[in-house]
């Protein structure tokens, strides 16, 4: 006898299977917990400081001239607009002693540029300046030059103090902000999957949907209090001052985190207001007002990031907006379908040979997930676009390759939620037994008898397991994780339009026509292992010039090396390499007298040496005219 044919074997079997794919559930939540917190993890060592937005068009006094005078003023001028700090330049004398300077502002109607008044007289010598700026997209930009009045002198033994990231800072400001992405998915998303898909027992996501509103609390609270160290590179241990609590509030950065935190408590009074809402208005209203809190709520990440600065900002605003909302439905929808998956469809009452709740919950997701990918296709392209500038920078910059990292995941993605909806189609199906397991019943006399079930064959169709659909489902999710993350990383990097910018600047010939500067990035491969060269040639044309090397270090800080070495390579005439022979001037490398004999692009090649085994080679193009 079969075991179906005992009475309460069907009930004992479904419990047992039930029990068992509840286990297998919370199995595979446990590995995407490990997945996030790994994540999260990788987020928090990967945290680089510099990760600027605005790049430095051009500087006045230029960056490494000499001047025969004094200057009454430095001025920088961005890519994009930016605003000034507390402290956004500090200027150091030959002998390394901060000078006192003048309140930095604005050229008048140049809101990327800033400038600070020096003092009336300037001894002979170099000088150093460190600047921070915070770009219209909300990041800190930093970085120093230098400039000689009469003549160079040789660098001071310590360098001016590091106005780079704080590592503490940035790594708990880009955790929050990290959590704030992902809470602000899985709050929308699950309210627009209970809104629209209509699950079966949609109390159970009354409680996740509450954390990520909490989880959005506090990552925004924490967002607003580091924020002003987060602006200076500063320690944590300030970020409750009132200043800096007063300074950030009046910031347009803290303006929107406000608007934020108003926003969320005041869905959370509509929600506890809800009963005496639903009798007093219209519940077309009421979804009305939900929308345009979930388009406010989108709009408070759109002016904060890259579509706030650059080229077309309205286009670029709007599209963020639609990119937030389809990757919240998609991504926070994913994870609220993953809890109502955790029932047996099978097990919902339904009419004999229809889908069951559950079932017909994943079919209305599967056509909003559809929508959101489209969206988030078209409203990608865009931006991806708009952040590159070219098709070099794809591969050139950091920003690209980021971005190629994340169109991978993004394939996966699609991947995934491709074999999500074939499991979806198969699930939302009658079987064929089911169907012929119907039985008419006549108008008139007793029921006709079952029609025998057929015996399974090579041309049934076998029932869909819903553990495969949970499974597919929980894949897309983790794929998604990683996804927001790559998000994440790709808005703290600078977008390869504004580094090829940035890259022309520095290639080419900067201040006065009688001196030509070049600053090179290096990187040994080795922690602490990186920085840049800058090489001035003076007067940079054919004939004899007077050769000086600076080296800075990871901080953006003068350096010393134990060895440097210079020489220029002409291709297409078959001249060199020559060697400019350049020695320790102590803290700079220069060479009084190199000769260079032809006209046209030039190789420029340094080798740096930062220790006794570590070294690099690294070359820049320079044209040199007659």
């Amino acid at each position: 006898m079969w075991r179906a044919d005992v009475p309460g074997a069907h009930a004992a079997a479904r419990a047992g299977g039930r029990r068992s794919e509840v286990r297998d559930t919370h199995r595979w939540l446990r590995r995407l917990t490990v997945l996030g917190t790994g994540l999260f993890l990788l987020l928090l060592g990967t945290a680089v400081p510099a990760s600027a937005h605005a790049a430095l068009r051009e500087s006045d006094p230029a960056d490494g001239t000499v001047l025969k005078s004094a200057p009454s003023r430095v001025t920088l001028t961005f890519t994009e607009s930016v605003a000034l700090l507390t402290e956004s330049f500090r200027v150091y004398d030959p002998k390394n002693h901060r000078l006192r300077t003048g309140e930095a502002d604005h050229a008048p109607g140049h809101s990327e540029t800033a400038r600070v008044p020096l003092p009336a007289r300037l001894a002979t010598g170099t000088y150093t300046v460190t600047w921070r700026v915070v770009s219209a997209d909300s990041h800190p930009v930093s970085g120093a030059l230098t400039f000689s009045v009469g003549k160079r002198t040789a660098a001071p033994a310590a360098p001016p103090p590091d106005r780079a990231e704080n590592r503490a800072t940035t790594s708990l400001y880009d955790i929050a902000r990290y959590l704030a992405y992902l809470s602000v998915a899985f709050l929308l998303g699950t309210v627009v999957f209970v809104a629209y898909c209509r699950p079966p027992g949609r109390d159970r996501l009354r409680r996740p949907a509450l954390a990520a509103w909490w989880v959005l609390l506090a990552s925004t609270a924490a967002l607003f209090v580091l924020r002003a160290p987060y602006e200076d590179g500063a320690s944590p241990a300030g970020a409750f001052a009132p200043s800096s609590l007063i300074r950030t509030a009046t910031s347009r950065s803290g303006e929107l985190l406000l608007t934020r935190l108003t926003l969320l408590l005041l869905a959370a009074a509509c929600v506890l207001l809800r009963r005496s809402l639903r009798r007093r208005v219209p519940r077309r209203a009421l979804s009305a007002s939900a929308a345009l809190g979930a388009v406010a709520l989108s709009l408070t990440w759109a002016a904060a990031e890259h579509a706030s600065a650059g080229p077309q900002v309205p286009v670029a605003v709007a599209s963020t907006v639609l990119h937030v909302l389809a990757m919240a439905v998609w991504l926070g929808g994913l994870a609220a379908l993953l809890l109502t998956l955790r029932r047996d469809p099978s097990a919902e009452p339904a009419p004999e040979g229809a889908p069951s709740p559950v079932a017909r919950t994943v079919v209305r997701f599967s056509r909003l997930a559809f929508a959101s990918v489209v969206v988030l296709t078209v409203t990608g392209v865009y931006q991806s676009w708009r952040g590159l500038g070219s098709v070099e920078a794809l591969t050139g910059t950091a920003y690209g390759r980021v971005l190629l990292a994340k169109l991978a995941a993004v394939a996966l993605l699609l991947a995934a939620a491709t074999r999500s909806r074939s499991w979806t189609a198969r699930l939302a199906s009658p079987s064929p037994a089911a169907s012929m397991a119907r039985v008419p019943v006549p108008a008139t006399g007793p029921p006709l008898p079952p029609e025998p079930r057929p015996e399974p064959g090579p041309d049934t169709a076998p029932a869909p397991d819903p553990r495969l659909l949970r499974r597919s489902v929980l894949a897309e999710l983790g794929t998604g994780v990683v996804v927001l993350v790559l998000t994440t990383l790709l808005t703290s990097t600078l977008p390869g339009r504004a580094e090829a910018e940035a890259a022309r600047t520095e290639t080419a010939p900067v201040g006065i026509p009688t001196a030509s500067v070049t600053t090179i990035p290096f990187d040994v491969g080795t922690p602490g292992g990186h920085g840049k060269v800058q090489i001035t040639l003076d007067p940079g044309r054919v004939g004899t010039n007077f050769v000086q090397v600076v080296v800075y270090g990871p901080d953006g800080g003068l350096s010393s090396v134990p060895e440097l070495r210079l020489s220029m390579v002409l291709p297409a005439q078959r001249v060199g390499p020559l060697d400019a022979r350049v020695t320790d001037r102590g803290g700079y490398w220069a060479a009084d007298s190199f000769a260079l004999p032809i006209a046209g692009s030039w190789t420029m090649r340094v080798t740096v040496r930062v220790s006794e085994v570590d070294q690099v080679t690294v070359s820049r193009t320079v044209r040199v005219v007659r």
